[in-house]
């Protein structure tokens, strides 16, 4: 039987460099010997391609509308028999995931009532916890500056909100933190420095 693999969560404000440090994170992983399987959300599943085009503004909805799909989206994230979450685990992946249930309680949880929200994602809480939440911290100033130099924004890439998601994460990690394994990174300019400090904390989860 193979052994299950890590599931390791990277959240952020927008423009704190996600993307980047997964993709790093995964390389120096493999040289480890570990499998990994690198997925994000909102996915690209048709639950997925319905919240990508509420962000984009080609659907006009509601924000409870658009928490709802989100939860949606990882339900089937989690639990998809080709390419879940779950499945990737029990094969024995390491799963690195840019954003899961926190950044719904952070940015839906802004906009419609949090207890609603966390309600809404019960079932994808109970199911699967991170053994491990990266949040890499980035001021919101410096965050939308690397947003408008990566190009077109996207529904909720506004200062003034992005200053408050901020808030709402260090109040959900005052909550929640241990619970959900939380470990805050600064994203630095130097993408090797962030990378480093996550090391750090990959390298104590699997004992290395």
């Amino acid at each position: 039987m193979k052994e299950k693999g890590k599931f390791i969560v990277f959240e952020g404000i927008d423009g704190s460099g996600k993307s980047t440090q997964i993709r790093m994170l995964s390389a120096y992983l493999a040289e480890k010997g570990i499998r990994c399987y690198e997925t994000r959300e909102p996915t690209d599943s048709p639950f997925g391609a319905m919240v990508h085009s509420c962000m984009t503004g080609r659907i006009q909805t509601d924000e409870r509308a658009i928490a709802a799909l989100f939860a949606a989206d990882r339900l089937d994230h989690i639990f998809n028999e080709i390419n879940g979450i779950k499945k990737k685990l029990d094969a024995g992946f390491s799963v690195l995931c840019d954003r899961y249930y926190l950044s719904s309680f952070a940015y839906n949880g802004g906009l419609v009532p949090t207890e609603w929200v966390i309600a809404l994602n019960s079932q994808a809480r109970e199911a699967l916890r991170p053994d491990l939440t990266l949040f890499l911290d980035v001021p919101p100033e410096e965050g939308m500056s690397r947003v408008e130099r990566r190009g077109d924004k996207e529904r909720y890439e506004k200062l003034g909100f992005q200053r408050k998601l901020r808030e709402n994460y260090f109040e959900l990690f005052r909550r929640f933190g241990e619970e959900e394994h939380v470990v805050v990174v600064k994203s630095e300019a130097d993408k090797a420095e962030t990378q480093k400090n996550v090391r750090k904390a990959a390298d104590e989860l699997y004992g290395f």
